[in-house]
């Protein structure tokens, strides 16, 4: 059964139910779309030592023998998926994708990690190495500091021992089974 309105104004209550209980049992093509997504990276090099896909895989790989938790894990293999879409950005569209299934410190680690990766490229763009500043003081500084010197700017390695995206595979199906609505 579909819903007949073509209006959202003419909308019924239990319409939106049934709309509701659709979303709810179609949620695990969440996860699949993001799995595809990470796939469609294996062909974005861009001059890099490794493609975009290995670049997420061995930041997750170096996130999870640090320690770090599933949310996390996922964020940091998930974290350039935006550049499936728009290099310039990647940061906002990772961190809108991921908003709905991690808590609010990893989405803002992922949505700010570009700046603070900056630390380790951008005076070559003549950009400011140290925009990261601007965040000081903000609750999870460290968190990103650590996503970002200690993982991310280290995962261009093609000798590094990476996990293949099969590992991470559940961690992905697990933290994208439930959103939360966000007004």
């Amino acid at each position: 059964m579909s819903t007949s309105f073509t209006s959202m104004d003419v909308s019924t209550k239990e319409q939106w139910r049934h709309i509701g209980r659709e979303t709810e049992k179609n949620q695990p093509r969440v996860a699949e779309r993001v799995l595809e997504m990470l796939r469609s990276l294996e062909s974005v090099v861009d001059g890099f030592a490794v493609d975009q896909l290995t670049h997420g895989l061995q930041t997750a790989t170096r996130a999870e023998r640090a320690g770090a938790d599933k949310e996390i894990v996922v964020a940091a293999l998930c974290h350039d998926v935006g550049k499936a879409i728009s290099v310039p950005n990647h940061p906002a569209i990772a961190a809108e994708i991921l908003k709905p299934y991690v808590r609010e410190e990893v989405y803002w680690m992922i949505q700010v990690h570009q700046d603070f990766q900056g630390k380790h490229y951008y005076q070559h763009f003549k950009m400011d190495p140290n925009s990261r500043d601007k965040y000081r003081g903000e609750p999870h500084y460290d968190l990103a500091a650590r996503f970002a010197d200690e993982w991310d700017q280290a995962a261009f390695d093609p000798d590094y021992d990476t996990l293949p995206l099969e590992h991470f595979e559940p961690l992905v199906r697990d933290v994208f089974a439930t959103a939360q609505f966000i007004a």
